[in-house]
């Protein structure tokens, strides 16, 4: 399938590991420009050299200086904004009972204000060209509330609720706003998190992994790859009536509709 988006601009926030890493590679291989975009300047600059028609923007997109920094160069080298795949670092896990007021304030912090802060500067222009995609990352915790993930929990859903209402407001300039929601994919991330499983219960890594995969229909966690290739057509042209949603990618593992 033609995805119709060779030549457009991505920006990818978090995008020098884990799924921001598989997303970028997605839509680079497919033809699109991408602003690969991370903390350490060495490794974005790393990543992008093995991407075609990428380049790396050393920027923290948790800060308004950083969302200066990489929509400036962005626009300067690669053009204007075609897509743009919302994600970031996730929060420690904890549970709801002890969520300090703190923690609750970080939920919102730091899992939708940064995001909002790049849509707001960029989506004027998806408006104005009558072209944009809009894709965060998210959690399968969004559809059904993780256990020891309280913090993450909140915010995910608090900017699911954000993207949802945005999506109904912008979809006549045919700009679409979507959520990838992965499950258990082989992530670093999913291996911190089953280690503090194993921590927290007093098991072993490998005794959580595998009542982690006998959880799943599919058998197994997922792969990156089978992760960026959802994320890329949920960026294209052919997805231009898929707006509002919230995609889960995670094997059956959540067992709702």
């Amino acid at each position: 399938m033609d995805l119709q988006i060779n030549g457009r601009t991505a920006l990818v926030a978090a995008s020098t590991g884990g799924l921001g890493l598989a997303v970028a590679r997605a839509l680079a291989l497919d033809g699109a420009k991408v602003a690969v975009t991370g903390r350490r300047a060495d490794v974005a600059k790393r990543v992008a050299a093995d991407l075609p028609s990428a380049i790396g923007i050393p920027a923290d997109l948790q800060t308004n200086e950083g969302v200066d920094t990489a929509l400036r160069r962005t626009q300067d080298e690669l053009g204007e904004i075609d897509i743009l795949v919302l994600n970031g670092p996730g929060p420690k896990p904890g549970p709801a009972a002890t969520l300090s007021s703190a923690e609750m304030a970080n939920a919102f912090h730091s899992l939708v204000e940064p995001h909002h802060h790049l849509v707001s500067r960029i989506l004027p222009g998806m408006r104005a060209r009558k072209w944009g995609r809009i894709l965060a990352l998210g959690s399968s915790g969004v559809a059904a509330p993780l256990p020891n993930l309280a913090v993450s929990n909140t915010g995910r859903a608090a900017l699911a609720a954000y993207l949802k209402t945005l999506a109904a407001e912008v979809a006549e300039d045919s700009v679409t706003v979507n959520m990838l929601l992965p499950g258990r994919i082989a992530t670093d991330r999913v291996g911190e998190l089953d280690q503090a499983a194993a921590d927290r219960t007093g098991v072993t890594l490998d005794e959580i992994q595998t009542a982690s995969r006998r959880s799943i229909p599919a058998g197994r966690y997922g792969d990156p790859d089978e992760f960026g290739a959802a994320a890329a057509f949920l960026c294209s042209g052919p997805a231009s009536y898929i707006t509002g949603v919230a995609l889960r990618c995670d094997g059956g593992l959540i067992r709702t509709l």
